[in-house]
């Protein structure tokens, strides 16, 4: 396990991870220090549990919405798979497609 010291509003953890993910937890460590910096930038330091609460709600809040455009996203793939034709679809449309030619072209 690896340890990793993170700074949020100015506070200094310690937080355990797994090896190879310190990056990781530092990259979200600064995310979240953003928000909440953000946070104390518009209401002022209202003390740690609140900003905790606050903070966790706009991320959630931004989470809901990748969820809801992903939802969207996977909707779409379903609706185009529904409307693509097999191989054999194609086939048998371009056999009638050329029989119909070859019945106008004698007339």
């Amino acid at each position: 396990m690896a340890q990793v010291t993170v700074v949020i509003n100015n506070r200094k953890y310690d937080i355990a991870c797994d090896d190879g993910q310190e990056k990781h937890l530092t990259n979200l460590a600064q995310y979240v220090d953003g928000k909440v910096s953000d946070l104390v930038a518009s209401v002022g330091q209202v003390g740690d549990a609140r900003l905790l609460v606050m903070t966790s709600l706009l991320v959630a809040d931004e989470l809901s919405d990748v969820y809801s455009e992903l939802g969207k996203i996977n909707e779409g793939k379903a609706d185009k798979s529904n409307t693509m034709l097999s191989a054999t679809d194609l086939e048998s449309i371009t056999s009638r497609i050329q029989t119909i030619a070859d019945k106008l072209e004698a007339i």
